[in-house]
């Protein structure tokens, strides 16, 4: 499976970015979907993360009510999304997509077994 991000950039805080995951997998639907960041000097985080099915998302406290995941699993549309609004300084990382065929332990970093090269948001105060 090859993932690759992109949508991030620069942006003001407050401001809105929306990332983009185009997944290579042949059935999509078999993978759950997951969002992490990396700060500099700071460990890989969890996110956001949605069920192969996009019924069930899951967020880090830190951005629940101002950041959005969705899929879209129409063929020929492998892609999840993430909606980023209200964006603060803090939120400035690189954001990395990764997929699972796991059902469990989605904000666990060790659950997904494959990662795109991830894409730079920069939110400026």
């Amino acid at each position: 499976v090859q993932l690759v991000e992109s949508g991030g950039g620069l942006v003001q805080a407050g401001g809105s970015l929306r990332l983009s995951c185009a997944a290579s997998a042949r059935t999509f639907s078999d993978y759950a979907m997951g969002w992490f960041r990396q700060a500099p000097g700071k460990e890989l985080e969890f996110v956001a993360a949605i069920s192969w099915n996009g019924v069930n998302s899951y967020y880090a406290g830190s951005v629940k009510g101002r950041f959005t995941i969705s899929r879209d699993n129409a063929n020929n549309t492998h892609t999840v999304y993430l909606q980023m609004n209200s964006l603060k300084p803090e939120d400035t990382a690189v954001y990395y997509c990764a997929a699972t065929t796991s059902k469990l332990y989605l904000r666990e970093v060790n659950t997904y077994d494959y990662w795109g090269q991830g894409t730079q948001v920069t939110v400026s105060s």
